[in-house]
């Protein structure tokens, strides 16, 4: 399989619009490590659109308390070729059939993800490229059959210690979950088992409904040639928190317009409202500190949630 050097896309937000968010934090006893008053964030995953998990939680990183979030896609999406029957009207390309949708897809899929990202503050996407083949859980599949996995973990491990960040935004390897995403998530630990020095905190999410009955499933897959740890900490993103004139916005208006972006995935569009939680957990904890730095991630997401501030006009005092 042919690899390429990830593609840097640089682009500057246009609005300061602060976001929101709630945190719940742990109790843990250690001070914290000072963080720096402007957090860097890596995300990394395997498709494009996989950053809605995150989406209110990015948002009020780079809108609300100044920190920079750059984003790792590691295939280019052309799987989603099966999802794109409305996309072939707007995009006047007949994107179901499968070699038109596999040519096609990865240019359109990055032109999608970059809007969404504009969205979302997104400072710098690097592309992989890595082929998108088909739905499978398998892990093993994707690692051994679908992407040049030595390389990618290369890629993964020379953004990590080029970028300095302080955490890592990744989908939660649950059971049930896509290969590629477990595939993503794994790769983004193996990387920084690998980094010597100061390592980012590790933050996988899933996404959740305020009116399920059902708890979040932490447990995560299990496989004896890919272990990993499940911190105990839950810090959790509420999308619902009300702001703005007579208390009218919430930042489900943000999770929509990124889901928007994504014209070429159909069912995808089927997700507006649907979750109103962004959950997190901590792997492979390293330290105490970890938790401590996550902590103090979430209280200053948390402090400055329902206050966002207006951007102001310009020569302004």
């Amino acid at each position: 399989m042919r690899f390429r050097r990830p593609i840097a896309i640089l682009f500057f937000a246009l609005l300061l619009v602060p976001a929101l968010a709630r945190a719940q934090t742990s109790q843990f006893a250690t001070a914290p490590p000072p963080l720096g008053p402007h957090p860097r964030v890596l995300i990394v995953v395997a498709h494009p659109d996989d950053e809605s998990c995150f989406s209110a939680t990015v948002y009020e990183i780079t809108h609300n308390i100044g920190g920079s979030v750059d984003q790792l896609i590691i295939t280019n999406g052309e799987g989603g070729y099966r999802y794109s029957l409305l996309a072939e009207g707007y995009y006047h390309e007949p994107l179901t059939n499968e070699a038109v949708g596999r040519a096609m897809l990865p240019d359109i899929r990055k032109r999608e993800v970059l809007e969404a990202g504009d969205i979302l503050g997104i400072t710098t996407h690097f592309f992989l490229d890595e082929r998108d083949v088909r739905y499978t859980l398998d892990i093993d599949e994707v690692l051994t059959q679908h992407w040049n996995a030595p390389l990618v973990l290369d890629e993964v491990k020379h953004r990590l210690e080029v970028g300095k960040y302080d955490f890592v935004f990744t989908l939660f390897p649950s059971a049930d979950t896509h290969g590629a995403h477990k595939a993503a998530t794994i790769t983004a630990l193996n990387a920084i088992a690998e980094m010597q020095g100061d390592k980012p905190v590790v933050l996988a999410c899933q996404d959740a409904s305020s009116t399920s009955a059902t708890p979040l499933d932490w447990t995560g897959f299990r496989s004896a040639q890919h272990p990993y740890s499940v911190a105990p900490q839950r810090y959790t993103v509420d999308r619902n928190v009300k702001f703005g004139f007579n208390n009218v916005m919430d930042y489900q208006i943000i999770a929509n317009w990124v889901i928007a972006a994504q014209k070429s995935q159909g069912a995808f569009q089927m997700g507006v409202n649907e979750v109103d939680k962004e959950e997190f957990a901590i792997l492979d904890a390293a330290t105490p500190s970890d938790a401590a730095k996550a902590d103090q991630l979430f209280h200053s997401l948390s402090d400055t949630a329902a206050h966002p501030v207006p951007l102001r006009p310009p020569n302004s005092p």
